[in-house]
């Protein structure tokens, strides 16, 4: 999945720092985004899934105009758990940012009948 960075993406627009460049909330927005797209297909009727644990390295900075690249593993099934592992590349192909991300397998009415 491709994404390209605009103005709204930066740590200015979203507040989490002062430069002109890819927030990292935006970014784990994006890594997260592509595990849910994988885990779909390992959904049954009346499930969802919900991020438990993202532990992401942001590794250098990409500045607004220039494409982010998100791919995901095939996750690691272990019960209701999926451990996914993601990564993030720019246009010249560097690596941005890598990520380990786990979502657990959930009934969705159950669950929201639990949230305080």
């Amino acid at each position: 999945m491709r994404h390209v960075v605009t103005s709204a993406d930066t740590a200015i627009a979203v507040g989490s720092g002062d430069v002109e460049v890819l927030a990292t909330p935006r970014l784990i927005t994006w890594l997260e985004y592509a595990a849910i797209e994988l885990a779909r297909p390992l959904l049954a009727a009346g499930q969802t899934s919900v991020g438990t644990s993202v532990r992401m390295r942001h590794r250098m900075p990409t500045r607004v105009g220039d494409t982010v690249d998100i791919t995901a593993d095939t996750p690691e099934v272990d019960g209701n758990n999926l451990r996914f592992q993601v990564r993030a590349t720019n246009s010249a192909g560097q690596l941005i940012a890598d990520c380990e991300h786990v979502r657990v397998i959930v009934d969705r009415e159950t669950f929201l009948a639990n949230v305080p």
